[in-house]
């Protein structure tokens, strides 16, 4: 049939082309191997590109495994990594992908394990035994505050309240945190413009303060939360050396959280340069990301060396302000606590 067409179609040149194409062999295909980012980078390099060890990422992987869809898919694992690292959304778009967005779940998932405050008299006692010796503020077991996370324009019609005091677009996350500067509880679900006190309010960890599941301890705030008789907060302004006193050892006690956000945003920069991703994918990143910089803290993980664009990017996200809670707004019986605070201890230490 072939040399048929060929002799009644000699005169047109395109069949011919046509047939030649059809005799000849496909080309074979070319599989590239998945390259193995354990073997490819030395020591420093490995934790630069994903900011957390060797020994690290395995420790991360053994508790994931199962989790994704084969225990060969590390490559993916560590390109997810490569992600939160870098925060470009183009470097890892084509790998990014359904895979990408299990990894994140996975991890997010350890929550339970890796992120959690203490529940047991014994541990309240050690936390606030750390809290005490960092500037001696008594029955504290926690640095309490909020942090911006970068995202993009949401969409919708509710987008704008996406929209933070600064103007850009993020989510409003609370997180609490030890000496150590480790995640004890984090809320991911808030949009930018949402205030501080808004989220505590709302949140399940004041119902368990209230409900005294942490005995008489305490949590400490800055000046965006209303005090209680479980969240102390500073003075506006301070008369009397007692006073001065107690405003100092608050703010000294409350820095872990600080460090902690800053330690946080620039060991994953993807949560201070912006996450080009759904509502959804981004809490599942922010809370895996979590889990990750808490995992970091008990390995002694070294951080990765001081990048000027991402510590600027980091600084930027970071001063995005709040409302003070004013004092006039303020209960008389919680004010109380905190006056019987400085009357009764801090006034003995001077």
């Amino acid at each position: 049939m072939e040399q048929l067409l060929v002799g009644v179609l000699t005169d047109n040149e395109d069949i011919v082309e046509l047939l030649n194409i059809t005799r000849r062999k496909r080309a074979r295909k070319v599989f590239r191997l998945r390259e193995n980012h354990f073997t490819k980078w030395n020591d420093k390099e490995f934790i630069k590109r994903f900011r957390l060890s060797k020994n690290g990422v395995r420790f991360v992987l053994d508790r994931i495994s199962e989790e994704i869809a084969h225990p060969t898919q590390s490559g993916t694992y560590v390109v997810t990594l490569r992600f939160y690292a870098t925060g470009s959304f183009l470097q890892v778009v084509a790998n990014f992908s359904g895979i990408g967005h299990r990894v994140s779940w996975a991890i997010a998932r350890l929550e339970t394990i890796f992120i959690k405050l203490p529940n047991t008299n014994q541990e309240m006692q050690c936390n606030s035994k750390e809290f005490y010796n960092t500037a001696r503020f008594p029955k504290c077991i926690g640095a309490l505050d909020c942090t911006h996370i970068k995202i993009m324009s949401p969409g919708g019609d509710q987008a704008e309240i996406f929209r933070n005091r600064k103007g850009f677009f993020s989510m409003n996350v609370q997180a609490i945190c030890d000496t150590h500067a480790k995640i004890q509880d984090i809320v991911c679900r808030w949009p930018g413009s949402a205030h501080d006190s808004t989220i505590f309010n709302n949140s399940s960890i004041r119902q368990k303060f209230e409900n005294r599941d942490f005995e008489n301890y305490v949590l400490v705030g800055d000046s965006g939360y209303a005090v209680r008789p479980f969240l102390i907060t500073p003075l506006g302004a301070t008369a009397t050396r007692a006073e001065n006193l107690f405003n100092e050892c608050q703010i000294r006690t409350r820095n872990p959280i600080e460090r902690c956000f800053g330690i946080w945003k620039r060991r994953f920069p993807a949560l201070a340069f912006g996450i080009r991703l759904q509502r959804h994918k981004v809490e599942a990143i922010v809370v895996a990301t979590a889990v990750l910089h808490n995992m970091a803290c008990l390995l002694n993980e070294e951080l990765p060396p001081i990048n000027p664009e991402e510590e600027a990017a980091v600084q930027f996200v970071n001063d995005v302000g709040n409302e003070i809670v004013r004092e006039n707004n303020i209960g008389g019986v919680n004010n109380s606590v905190r006056h019987q605070l400085i009357h009764d201890y801090f006034n003995r230490l001077l």
